[in-house]
């Protein structure tokens, strides 16, 4: 039983069969948002349990949630539906995930030091199955030191953190806090609960454009918006795997279950790529600067009359580098070009010696959302008619998935 995921990113079938989920409903506005989640799970198959803490009950009546389960809220340690008080041993013994959506600041802090003072928190401590949290909360309190040293803790501890986005916020400011939405959550779980084609699979790759200096205020670069690569790096996750993002500068949102790596030049952007392999797939997405200032200037460079001459030297490259290796995963690579595609794109597959490549005119898809692709394999041409670039992805990561099994 799956359900079709309609968004402003593409359409996408999940399915949750005979998969059975707590989900923690935290004290916030967007518990409201979780009641929609508890839908969207029921909807995909999931067996659902719901359990409120006392705060969360002050957003949203339990009653709501036992309509959308179909099972009763459990609100208390004191519960007695166990009939033996082992509730909080019980559900967690039987569960595929527990899911805290939202995640309170104040919850984030108690499970990063182990409490167990209500339901839910213990529930977390006596869990033997995965455990995700999605943020919830005020800008100011996310980016708070403490509940980065909280956040840093639990990730260390093997949980998922989902999120947050960033945007309008209910207390009328703007930044970064809000839970992610209900379908963008639900995407991911495939990959949580290693139902995802790629479940297993450790995927590598590479987004945005590379900054090579000329001085410390100036730099070369592109106009590479990172959409693209991110994109690929989402629909990696959704299918199951677990996927870093070695990322150029950009100012996106990092994908819900992605782990990032900021780098700015091309050889920042090569020792990160090395430094995470050996990988199953590495998926060359950036547009990495093929040259460099050999040398750069200390000082800013000041504006004179006469010419400025600038030498330049290749940068490494990455993908040749990573597919030459005698333990090289699957390699894709991309080639934005602004003619001759098929010529162009074919010749830099065969040369580089991977066995996909995509390709696309670059002045038709950089900076854009959508984008018109061909990949290029052994079996030949493979068009993919023009779409929003998570819909594109998830479709690269489809035909990447038959040529891999």
């Amino acid at each position: 039983m799956g359900i079709f995921m309609q968004s402003a990113q593409g359409i996408e079938t999940v399915s949750l069969s005979n998969k059975k989920i707590i989900l923690g409903v935290t004290g916030g506005v967007a518990a409201y948002k979780a009641a929609e989640l508890c839908r969207l799970l029921v909807k995909a198959g999931a067996e659902v349990r719901v359990v409120m803490t006392a705060a969360a009950q002050q957003f949203v009546a339990p009653l709501t949630f036992q309509a959308l389960s179909g099972k009763p809220v459990l609100t208390s340690l004191w519960d007695a539906a166990s009939g033996d008080g082992m509730e909080h041993i019980h559900l967690s013994r039987e569960a595929d995930l527990l899911l805290v959506a939202p995640a309170s600041a104040d919850f984030l802090a108690r499970l990063a030091h182990g409490r167990a003072d209500d339901l839910l928190s213990t529930l977390c401590l006596a869990r033997t199955c995965t455990l995700a949290v999605a943020p919830a909360m005020n800008r100011e309190m996310w980016g708070a030191a403490a509940t980065q040293r909280n956040l840093g803790r639990l990730r260390e501890d093997g949980v998922a953190v989902l999120g947050p986005a960033s945007g309008a916020l209910a207390c009328g400011e703007t930044g970064p806090g809000r839970m992610l939405e209900p379908v963008e959550i639900l995407g991911v779980l495939p990959g949580l609960l290693g139902a995802g084609p790629l479940a297993g699979r450790r995927v590598l790759v590479t987004a945005g454009p590379t900054f090579e200096a000329i001085d410390p205020v100036r730099g070369l670069t592109n106009l590479s918006s990172g959409k693209m690569g991110y994109a690929v790096a989402q629909a990696a996750a959704e299918a199951g795997a677990e996927v870093c993002l070695v990322s150029g500068p950009t100012c996106l949102a990092t994908p819900a279950g992605v782990r990032r790596l900021d780098v700015q030049s091309a050889a920042e952007m090569r020792d990160a790529v090395v430094s995470e392999l050996p990988a199953d797939v590495f998926i060359a997405v950036a547009a990495v600067a093929d040259y460099r200032v050999a040398d750069a200037a200390t000082q800013k460079i000041k504006k004179r009359e006469a010419p400025l001459t600038l030498q330049l030297v290749p940068n490494p490259d990455i993908l040749a580098e990573v597919a030459a290796r005698p333990d090289a995963p699957f390699c894709v690579g991309f080639a934005a070009e602004t003619e001759q595609l098929a010529g162009h794109a074919e010749a830099k597959r065969l040369k580089k010696r991977v066995p996909l490549l995509v390709g696309n005119l670059a002045q038709d898809t950089l900076g854009r959302d959508t984008a018109e692709l061909v990949l290029f394999d052994d079996q030949g041409r493979h068009p993919l008619p023009r779409a929003d670039k998570l819909t594109q992805a998830r479709a690269l990561i489809n035909h990447l998935t038959r040529l891999l099994n």
